[in-house]
C-alpha cells in the first residue's frame, strides 16, 4: 500500500518542479521603468494646469501597465537634469531586458534646429540663453540610448505655443527627431506634427494625453498601432488642427496591456503600411484612395501621416472641406523635412538651399544666422583655402584652429620639395648653398654611362688636374652619388 503513495508523492514533486521551471521569475520577467515629468508652475510665464493633470493621468496608466513609475513635477534646470540622471541609473541597474519610458508634459522650444525641454525657472532674455538655461532633448535621448535596454519610449506633450516674449524669432513647434539616426530600439512620439503647435485643451487633460489614456488601455495592441489610433483620435477631437507624429526604430514588440501575442482588428489598411515610413509611393496612394469615401480616405492618410499620402488625398479630394487643412499640414511637413536636412548637413550649401525655397518661413531668420556661422569657419570657405599657401600652410598648421600659424624661420621638414627653399630665400644666412656653381656641371649630353673606362686619361681630367681626377677615380671605385655635382666625370 505504501508504494502507490510514494509514487504519487514523487509524481506530485515532479509536477511542482516543472511548474516552477515554466513560471517566469521576477529576474527573468521584463522590467518596466517610467519617468513622468509634469511642468506646470512656470515662474515667469502663465501656468499650464493641464500639464499637472496629464502627468497624474499617465502615472496611473503606466502603473496599471506594469511600470515602476517615478513622477516629478515643476523641476528647475538642475533638478530636471538630476531626475534624468537618476532615472538612467535605475534603467542601467535593471538590466538589458528593460523597457524605459519617459513622459514629459510642459513647454518645449526649438532653437537653431535643437529641441529643448523647458524647466520652470527658465527666464531667457534672448535665444542664446536657451542652451544655457534649458535641457536639450538630445541629451536625454543620448543618455538613455547609451544604455543596453529592450526598448526606449519617449512621449512628449511639449509642442505648446512659445510663451516667452524674448524668443519671438524662434521657430514654431519642435524640430524632427529621427530615431533611426540614433541607437536602435527607440520610439518617440510628439503631441503634434513637427513645426506645429499643440493645444492645451479645454478639459482636464490635453487632447494628446486624453487620447493616450483612452487608446493605450486597449489590450493586445502593438505600440505602433496604439499611436496610429491616437493620431486619428486627436485629429478628430481638434478638427484636424493637431496631428500627432512619431518615429520608431524599435527592434522588438511592445504592448501596454495584454500578452505579446494576440490581435485585435486594426484600422482600415493600417496593417498593410509602415509607421510613418513613406514606404508607399505617391502613385501607390492614388490607387489606394481612388473610389473611397472622403472620410475613409481621410482617416487612412491621417493614420499613415506621410507626405505621399497627404499629396494623393489633396489631388483626389480637391473639393473636400478637410483638404485645405491637409494642404497646410503637407506644406509644413515638407518645410520641416527640408529644415532637418539643412541642420543635419550644417553647411553653407545646405542653408542656402533651404532659404532658396523657404525664405519667408518662421525658420528663415535662424537659417540666415546659421549660414553666417558656417561662413565664418576658416576651413569651410573655399576662398580662404585658395588664398593660403597650400602646401606650406597645411604642413605647418597647428592642431588648434583658433590661432593663426606663424611660419618658422626654417622649414619644418628639410626634405620637402624646393618650394620650401623659395619661402626662405629672404634669409640667405640660413640657406644651404651648393659649393660649386651649377655652371660647372657637365652638360647632360656629355654624361657617359660605361662599364669600363676608355683608354687614356679623360680630357676633363687633363683640364682640371690629372692627379685629382685619377686619384679619386681609382680610390673611390667609380665615384659616389653627388660627385657629379662637382663637375667631375665618373664611370657608372
Amino acid at each position: 500500500m505504501r508504494r502507490p503513495v510514494f509514487s504519487n508523492l514523487l509524481l506530485a514533486s515532479g509536477l511542482l518542479a516543472l511548474t516552477q521551471l515554466m513560471t517566469p521569475t521576477d529576474a527573468a520577467a521584463e522590467a518596466r521603468l517610467a519617468l513622468v515629468i509634469g511642468q506646470s508652475a512656470y515662474r515667469t510665464v502663465p501656468e499650464l494646469p493641464n500639464a499637472a493633470n496629464d502627468a497624474k493621468g499617465m502615472t496611473e496608466l503606466l502603473g496599471n501597465a506594469g511600470f515602476t513609475v517615478t513622477t516629478v513635477a515643476n523641476l528647475a534646470q538642475t533638478e530636471m537634469r538630476a531626475a534624468i540622471s537618476d532615472f538612467a541609473g535605475k534603467v542601467s541597474a535593471a538590466g538589458s531586458d528593460t523597457v524605459a519610458l519617459v513622459f514629459y508634459a510642459g513647454h518645449g522650444l526649438q532653437i537653431d534646429g535643437e529641441n529643448y525641454l523647458v524647466p520652470v525657472d527658465l527666464d531667457p532674455k534672448r535665444e542664446a540663453d536657451i542652451p544655457l538655461q534649458g535641457v536639450r532633448l538630445n541629451d536625454m535621448l543620448n543618455t538613455l540610448g547609451a544604455l543596453p535596454t529592450r526598448a526606449r519610449i519617449f512621449m512628449l506633450d511639449a509642442c505648446r505655443n512659445n510663451p516667452f516674449p524674448a524668443l519671438r524669432g524662434a521657430g514654431h513647434g519642435l524640430a524632427i527627431v529621427d530615431t533611426k539616426a540614433g541607437a536602435p530600439g527607440s520610439f518617440i512620439s510628439y503631441s503634434t506634427s513637427p513645426g506645429a503647435e499643440a493645444e492645451d485643451g479645454n478639459g482636464i487633460d490635453s487632447p494628446y494625453t486624453a487620447a493616450v489614456l483612452t487608446v493605450a488601455k486597449q489590450p493586445n495592441l502593438p505600440i505602433e498601432e496604439v499611436f496610429k489610433r491616437i493620431r486619428v483620435a486627436v485629429a478628430q477631437s481638434t478638427d484636424g488642427r493637431q496631428i500627432p507624429w512619431e518615429s520608431s526604430s524599435l527592434t522588438t514588440d511592445f504592448r501596454f496591456f495584454g500578452e505579446s501575442s494576440g490581435s485585435t482588428p486594426a484600422l482600415p489598411g493600417a496593417s498593410a503600411m509602415a509607421l510613418a515610413g513613406g514606404t508607399r509611393s505617391l502613385d501607390d496612394w492614388r490607387k489606394e484612395l481612388r473610389g473611397k469615401p472622403a472620410m475613409v480616405a481621410y482617416e487612412l492618410v491621417i493614420t499613415e501621416d506621410t507626405v505621399e499620402a497627404y499629396q494623393a488625398y489633396i489631388e483626389l479630394y480637391t473639393q473636400d472641406t478637410r483638404t485645405p487643412r491637409l494642404r497646410t499640414v503637407l506644406e509644413r511637413r515638407r518645410q520641416m523635412l527640408a529644415w532637418e536636412r539643412a541642420t543635419a548637413i550644417n553647411t553653407r550649401a545646405s542653408f542656402e538651399a533651404y532659404l532658396a525655397n523657404w525664405d519667408n518661413s518662421d525658420l528663415a531668420a535662424t537659417a540666415r544666422r546659421l549660414l553666417l556661422r558656417v561662413q565664418n569657419r576658416n576651413y569651410g570657405q573655399p576662398a580662404a583655402v585658395a588664398a593660403a599657401p597650400a602646401p606650406v600652410a597645411v604642413a605647418m598648421a597647428p592642431t588648434c584652429p583658433c590661432s593663426t600659424p606663424t611660419p618658422p624661420a626654417t622649414p619644418v621638414n628639410p626634405s620637402m620639395p624646393p618650394i620650401i627653399k623659395k619661402r626662405v630665400d629672404d634669409t640667405p644666412p640660413k640657406r644651404k648653398v651648393v659649393e660649386t656653381p651649377p655652371k660647372r656641371r657637365p652638360p647632360p649630353e656629355e654624361v657617359v654611362y660605361e662599364r669600363a673606362p676608355p683608354p687614356g686619361p679623360p680630357p676633363a681630367a687633363v683640364m682640371q688636374g690629372i692627379g685629382i681626377g685619377v686619384g679619386i677615380g681609382l680610390g673611390m671605385g667609380g665615384g659616389r652619388g653627388g660627385d657629379h655635382y662637382r663637375g667631375d666625370y665618373r664611370r657608372y
